[in-house]
């Protein structure tokens, strides 16, 4: 997959149930949230992205969050996992094993040194985490000197302050708690989360279409 076909806002899961993950996943297909991260400290991670991946196949997208270590990065890989997230900056291992595996490779970061060393290591995006406390304008005030960059807003981006990330210059979102009420996953309450993919993928085509003119 080429970055620009990534999709703009990732759905992450966090310490769910593999069931509770299914029914999450099978509401989002065919919608506007073309991807899902399970987070490696979710129990039973890795056999959640191979179960979810060889069932909905090309469907969806989906990839590791929290990975830390090269050997988790091979672990999520030959899961299935087609993205890798981390909260942190990638060793150049990670981002070469990316590369030769045809993963989307997502390292953490913090300031505009690791923003950078990461770009020049090699990695497809750079989330900047955590995005909700440096701010919306800090996306436009580093790309201002060092150009544009893939970055992705994730740490207290909602669906409710998006537009702002995506203004301020950040082509990708991570959103966990800011699309679903975490009660409603636990419950598997369908009807409520659809009605929440349906708010979320509103602000999405707003964004798109103002994108575009």
């Amino acid at each position: 997959m080429k970055v620009n076909d990534f999709p703009k806002v990732t759905v992450i899961l966090r310490g769910y149930t593999y069931d509770q993950i299914h029914t999450v996943v099978k509401n989002l297909i065919g919608t506007e949230l073309k991807a899902v991260e399970i987070t490696m400290n979710t129990p039973g991670a890795l056999e959640t992205i191979r179960k979810i991946r060889e069932e909905f196949g090309d469907s969806i997208l989906v990839g590791a969050g929290t990975v830390l270590t090269y050997t988790e990065a091979q672990q999520a890989i030959d899961a299935g996992a087609a993205f890798l997230l981390s909260p942190t900056v990638f060793d150049k291992e990670i981002l070469d094993l990316c590369r030769e595996r045809g993963v989307i490779s997502v390292p953490g970061a913090f300031s505009p040194s690791e923003i950078w060393k990461s770009i020049q290591d090699g990695a497809d995006i750079v989330k900047v985490f955590p995005a909700g406390r440096l701010g919306s304008r800090f996306f436009s005030d580093i790309q201002a000197p060092l150009g544009r960059l893939p970055l992705m807003a994730v740490g207290g981006v909602n669906v409710e302050n998006l537009e702002e990330f995506f203004n301020a210059g950040a082509l990708f979102a991570g959103i966990a708690s800011g699309i679903f009420n975490r009660q409603d996953i636990i419950e598997q309450r369908e009807e409520h989360l659809r009605t929440s993919i349906r708010e979320a993928e509103k602000k999405i085509r707003q964004l798109r279409e103002a994108q575009e003119e």
